[in-house]
Formats: structure tokens, sequence, C-alpha cells
């Protein structure tokens, strides 16, 4: 799969993704490291069908994502993946109780209600289902967006440096939090990082340098 745009001179193309092929099994965790501007997000984007390749495809459960239009892959994105962003992506009209509803509802859930309380129990703000992004902290916001990705139980988990904008602790905490509940799904997990230690917690480590991705060495005990 390859990914370019033009530059901003006119005057070429730049090669944001070149000939990236690789496979992930169900139920495994994989992180995807490498500098700022490797390539990483653009990967992540065009694995959700967010964005479209100008060569190769993505296959999700053995669909095709690019064989779909735009609204047939909303819905499959809606079913079958979940998101935890860098900028948590609350909605700031909505209660936390509300943002993780929101998924459910989209998708018919009869249930959305009992759903997202759970899941906010789960993740420890049952205290706080009625309280706006704007009156939480940020960890706490990052448990609501964790909440969300997993109230649909998502086959995939596409997570975008889901501890920058949080501080060292709580941070740590929210990571505690991703594996655990990745583990009690089983859910795929694909963690795009900069922090490698936290990639070495995932089975398979991946490395993004100018466009291409590999598979990176065991690290040595």
């Amino acid at each position: 799969m390859s990914r370019h745009v033009p530059m901003a001179d006119g005057k070429g193309v730049l090669h944001i993704l070149q000939d990236v092929n690789f496979a992930v099994r169900a139920g495994e965790s994989v992180a995807i490291v490498g500098a700022s501007g490797s390539g990483k997000s653009t990967l992540l984007g065009l694995l959700a069908g967010l964005d479209v390749p100008d060569a190769g495809t993505v296959r999700l459960a053995g669909t095709d994502l690019f064989a779909l239009n735009e609204d047939a892959r909303a819905v499959l994105r809606g079913e079958a993946i979940g998101f935890v962003f860098q900028s948590f992506q609350l909605l700031p009209a909505l209660t936390a109780l509300e943002n993780v509803m929101l998924p459910l509802e989209l998708a018919g859930a009869d249930d959305a209600r009992e759903v997202a309380t759970q899941w906010l129990e789960r993740v420890g703000l049952g205290g706080r289902l009625r309280h706006y992004p704007k009156h939480l902290s940020g960890g706490e916001q990052q448990r609501v967006a964790l909440a969300r990705a997993f109230a649909p139980h998502p086959r995939l988990l596409l997570a975008d440096e889901p501890t920058g904008n949080l501080d060292a602790e709580t941070g740590r905490a929210i990571i505690e939090l991703i594996f655990r509940l990745n583990r009690e799904a089983g859910t795929t997990l694909i963690l795009v990082t900069h922090d490698e230690s936290l990639a070495r917690r995932c089975g398979r480590v991946l490395r993004m340098s100018a466009g291409h991705l590999a598979e990176a060495p065991p690290q040595v005990a």
C-alpha cells in the first residue's frame, strides 16, 4: 500500500507511505513506532478507511475496505473498529454518558444507555455520567474515550498516541487500562506510539521510517 501527496511547491511528490505490506492476526497486539512525520498516523487513517491509498488496499476480516463506497466504509467502521485518539475527540455538548452512548445509538442498539453506563463504571467513572468533558480532567476524558471505543465490542482497536496529552502518571494508568480492557475483550490492538517502552508491551513492534514499514528486531534483555 502506498500514499503520495504533491509537494507544496508543486515540483514533485512526497512519498508518505511506500509499499507497506503487513498482516495482523485476530486478537494480536501490534505497536507501530517511528519518528514524527514518518507516516504512522497516515497509516492508521488508511487502516480505518478514513483515507484512500494511491496503490494497494486494506482488508478487514476479509472485506476489502476500498471496494466499498464511503458510506459503506463508515458503516463497517462503526461495526468493527474502535478509536482512541491523543486529543480524546469527545463531543463537548454531550455528557460522558451521552458520548459513550453515541456509537451504540448510531448502530441501532436498544440498550445503549445501559451498556454505556456499564462501560463507564468499568473505567472508574460511574460517578461522572452526567459530567461534560470540560468538567473532566484529561485522564478522565481519555477514560470516557476508552469506554466509547470498547462499548460497541469492536474487532479492532486503533490507538493513536493515547497518552500524548497526559502527564506521566496519568498516562501509565491509562495504558494499564487499555491493555486490561483489550485483554478482557479479546480485541485486536494496533497502537501508534513514539514511546519504545510502551511499544514493547505489545506482541509485535513494527517500525516506520521514511514511509517504509519493517518488523523491529526483538529487544535483547
